[in-house]
């Protein structure tokens, strides 16, 4: 009868939610096994795609749970609508909440906004501030193409998902398997107490270097946060303002 029950909630859940538990869930047939295999390619190739002519972006991270009103979710929609000011696209995890506020006010900045959303069980919808949106089955093809198309996080408060997409921005900069992109925290009451209690513990266990500590910027001000990020683009990066790349027929793009 356990048995049973677990077998139904599975089934009551979206199917990519479904299809991530199976992948998980430890060896299957082979051909089962391979099948996925093709369905992940398929769904990475469809995600390039799609994002391959949004123009240079900057991911923004945060909490599906504020609603608007929320200090952080005004917090974001001002993020949002500076970064577009300065020419970027703006891209988040394409639900509710933060992403929403930061989509939000890239399209009040008449800037371009773009979401990679996500099969839960509850809370992701996409927002209604999308240009267009991809749908994701696999939270890890939903996690590279937030990092693909970016020149800066930007994060704001969230939970373990949140806590997630920032360590694995740091970890990517730290490992080099980024570039050194800028990481913004907005929020500083909130981020402050974990930031410090972070750094005081992996330095003097010396499971981080200073330098990586240094890397993270907090801030308040969305001024500031798009200050940063367009210096690190132009200098660091080389961005230059300009035509973005053609479409090619022949590609049927």
């Amino acid at each position: 009868m356990a048995r049973f029950e677990a077998v139904t909630r599975t089934q009551e859940m979206p199917e990519g939610v479904r299809e991530e538990q199976h992948l998980l869930a430890g060896p299957r047939s082979r051909i089962e096994e391979l099948w996925r295999a093709v369905r992940i390619f398929v769904e990475y190739v469809r995600g390039l795609r799609a994002l391959h002519f949004v123009g240079p972006c900057v991911t923004v991270f945060g909490s599906a749970r504020f609603p608007e009103g929320h200090e952080y979710y005004e917090l974001a929609r001002q993020v949002g609508r500076d970064l577009a000011l300065q020419g970027f696209t703006v891209m988040t995890g394409g639900g509710p909440g933060i992403m929403e506020a930061a989509n939000r006010g890239a399209k009040e900045a008449g800037g371009n906004s773009v979401g990679c959303n996500i099969d839960l069980p509850m809370e992701q919808r996409s927002n209604p501030y999308l240009d267009f949106y991809v749908q994701f089955h696999y939270f890890f093809l939903r996690k590279v193409m937030l990092v693909k198309y970016s020149y800066a996080f930007v994060v704001l408060p969230g939970g373990f998902g949140t806590m997630d997409e920032l360590f694995e921005a740091l970890t990517l900069v730290q490992t080099q398997k980024i570039l050194n992109f800028p990481v913004i925290l907005m929020g500083v009451d909130f981020w402050q107490p974990i930031i410090d209690q972070v750094s005081r513990t992996f330095l003097s266990e010396g499971t981080v270097d200073q330098v990586d500590i240094d890397r993270i910027f907090m801030t308040d001000s969305s001024t500031q946060a798009a200050a940063i990020v367009k210096e690190a683009a132009l200098r660091q990066f080389g961005l230059r303002y300009g035509p973005r790349p053609r479409r090619r027929r022949w590609l049927f793009e």
